[in-house]
């Protein structure tokens, strides 16, 4: 079923708010992939987030024409599968262990805002952490000096008590 102008052009400027506030674009190709596949794709990318949809290149060409992912344009050939998110490992994550188990999809490229990379790139920003994972290092980080700090403080008075409690126990065990 073909688009007429104004719906060709609805599609362009939701692709093109889409990619205003994204930091990653997975492409992969979903040739003989099944529909309940593909359902299980979209569930998964909801789930994390991710803008995922089947478009015409040429319409997604015109969207990233002059953005910072305009070097994907290349790679828009064939049945393609646009993943699209503002975490840039979130996208990058659910394609890629969406194919590790489907091997009809079959990641094209990947971009970041002025960097493109190709599918081994993909594969390498999957298995970074994702943010929450990194963010909750930080924080560990961060608290480990002040817990450790806390605990020696604790450990002064505890040591205390433990010497009053010996001694008493001494003076019990004399009498």
């Amino acid at each position: 079923m073909s688009l007429n102008l104004e719906e060709k052009k609805a599609v362009v400027a939701e692709v093109s708010e889409q990619l205003a506030k994204a930091q990653a674009i997975i492409l992969a190709e979903y040739r003989g992939l099944g529909v309940s596949n593909m359902t299980e794709l979209r569930a998964q990318a909801r789930k994390s987030g991710v803008y995922l949809r089947v478009l015409k290149n040429t319409l997604v060409r015109r969207a990233v024409a002059n953005t910072p992912f305009s070097g994907l344009a290349s790679y828009m050939v064939g049945p393609l599968v646009f993943g699209i998110s503002t975490d840039p490992v979130a996208a990058a994550k659910v394609m890629s262990d969406f194919a590790k188990s489907n091997d009809k999809l079959v990641i094209k490229a990947g971009g970041m805002p002025n960097s493109v990379f190709d599918a081994n790139g993909v594969k390498a920003l999957a298995s970074m952490p994702s943010r929450e994972e990194l963010l909750a290092k930080l924080m560990g980080t961060m608290q480990a000096p002040i817990a450790k700090f806390v605990r020696t403080l604790n450990e002064v008075p505890t040591a205390f008590v433990r010497g009053l409690a010996a001694v008493r126990d001494q003076k019990q065990a004399a009498a």
